[in-house]
């Protein structure tokens, strides 16, 4: 198997650059030649290597695009579709119907055998193989290293990460239920799988995002938490204001639409509003205001008047009354096609799961997190946190089809990112810094909206402090 750091030594000695997902690609291929191939074809004036330059890497993306209506469809996620637990026979369904379908991903790219095929034959005692499994535990040996216990429908297995690989990277980053595969061999007593390379479902790295063929022009927020002392009116008016004049199609909210009632202890002493539906009536008041040309979709977070287990069904209608006719309710996630571009929306919970899972890993960095669940291809890995999840016969929060734009919220704090083909943005709060922000001591990035013209999909913040 080719090593990564090889592989980049053989791309400098040339006076070359490569990027990371071009080394991760070269790994999985496991064919010296391909990298002497590349090494021959690219053009004189290339300082970095991309996937662009690999022999026979064609760009991909979806060819079907839209259902009925080429100006907005929703996907996935349309008012009534989250559906209910009946049982635990539903959380069979629910694990069975995420290992299928992400190891299905990983399995697109290496072929994987059954945990019990591996622990019956002695052979992969001396030859390299691949399983694919959910991570049933993961934790750091005495020596600095990490197990993992890997578990398939047939088995489950401890794997093995050591501490002076490259691909203790990876597995510093596990988290618990999601699904990977591994190559590496099995341990001579066949009670213990040493990693070598470690698969994600991810996104593919020929991965090309749909753009609009006509113009258009997204706005994209969310965490307005009306109701509460910190709500920023003023700023809001001006958001308002600008509306007006901007030429926008689209206005899509992330969840967290009033600051809600009972949600903390002494939280009534923080609110403005504490009647539940008096808020979500000055919200509809809000939203009328902004221009009826625009389409406004609305998902909830965990702040507003649904369940808490995700998928989150749409607000209510006795709630959702005073809201103006240009608005369309949707779930928490939902996938809306804008024009063709796909906008996956999901109020984005989970970050505390994965902030407190993945070192290094801070509310600062909410790109970062969101590139943490492309790579996983699901918004909502660890199962059994702080995230609550309504398990059913299908995973909602799979990541699939891919999407062009992930919007999430929760955090309060604005981050942009782009990951292989994949722009991701949260835009911040229209809350100033909570009294718990303050004990915390998280700083929010209120007052922000963030643009997205459908045609080039470049992003542009726009503040209105």
């Amino acid at each position: 198997m080719l090593d990564a750091q090889q592989i980049a030594l053989r791309f400098l000695s040339t006076r070359l650059q490569v990027h990371p997902d071009v080394v991760r690609y070269l790994q999985e291929q496991d064919n010296p030649d391909l990298i002497e191939r590349i090494i021959a074809q690219v053009p004189p004036d290339t300082l970095v290597v991309t996937s662009r330059h690999i022999p026979g890497l064609t760009s991909r993306r979806d060819g079907v695009r839209f259902l009925t209506d080429p100006s907005f469809e929703i996907v996935s996620g349309a008012a009534g579709t989250s559906g209910s637990v009946n049982g635990t026979s539903d959380y069979l369904h629910y694990f069975r119907d995420r290992y299928q379908r992400l190891g299905g991903m990983i399995r697109s790219r290496t072929s994987g055998m059954p945990i019990e095929g591996l622990l019956r034959s002695n052979r992969y005692r001396q030859e390299e193989c691949t399983i694919i499994g959910m991570v049933a535990e993961v934790k750091s040996t005495a020596n600095g290293h990490r197990i993992a216990e890997l578990e398939d429908p047939t088995g489950a297995i401890a794997v093995l990460f050591r501490k002076d690989k490259p691909i203790f990277s990876d597995a510093e980053r596990l988290v618990h239920d999601e699904v990977i595969g591994v190559k590496g061999k099995l341990s001579h007593d066949g009670k213990l799988f040493f990693a070598e390379q470690m698969f994600r479902p991810d996104i593919r790295i020929d991965n090309t995002p749909y753009k609009s063929d006509s113009p258009g022009k997204a706005v994209l927020i969310s965490d307005i938490h009306v109701g509460s002392n910190t709500f920023l009116e003023e700023q809001w008016n001006r958001f308002a204001d600008w509306l007006q004049d901007e030429p926008a199609h689209y206005l899509l909210i992330a969840g967290d639409l009033v600051d809600g009632v009972g949600i903390y202890p002494g939280q009534e002493q923080e609110l403005t509003i504490r009647n539940i539906h008096e808020q979500y009536d000055r919200l509809g008041e809000m939203l009328s205001d902004l221009p009826s040309r625009m389409r406004i979709i609305i998902s909830p977070g965990n702040h507003d008047v649904v369940r808490g287990a995700e998928p989150q069904p749409v607000i209510p209608k006795p709630f959702s009354d005073k809201f103006p006719k240009n608005c369309t309710l949707v779930e928490n996630p939902a996938l809306v096609n804008l024009q063709g571009v796909r906008v996956l929306m999901y109020h984005g919970r989970s970050i505390d799961d994965m902030i407190g899972l993945i070192p290094g890993a801070s509310y600062e960095k909410s790109g970062q997190m969101m590139e943490e669940m492309l790579t996983r291809r699901h918004l909502a890995p660890a199962y059994g946190r702080k995230t609550p999840i309504a398990a059913g016969k299908q995973d909602r929060m799979i990541i699939d089809p891919v999407p062009e734009i992930l919007h999430t919220g929760h955090v309060h704090i604005r981050g942009i990112t782009m990951y292989r083909g994949v722009l991701g943005i949260n835009a911040g709060t229209w809350q100033s810094q909570t009294s718990f922000q303050k004990q915390m001591n998280v700083h929010p990035t209120p007052a922000l909206a963030v643009t997205v013209d459908l045609q080039t999909l470049q992003p542009e913040t726009v503040s209105f402090m």
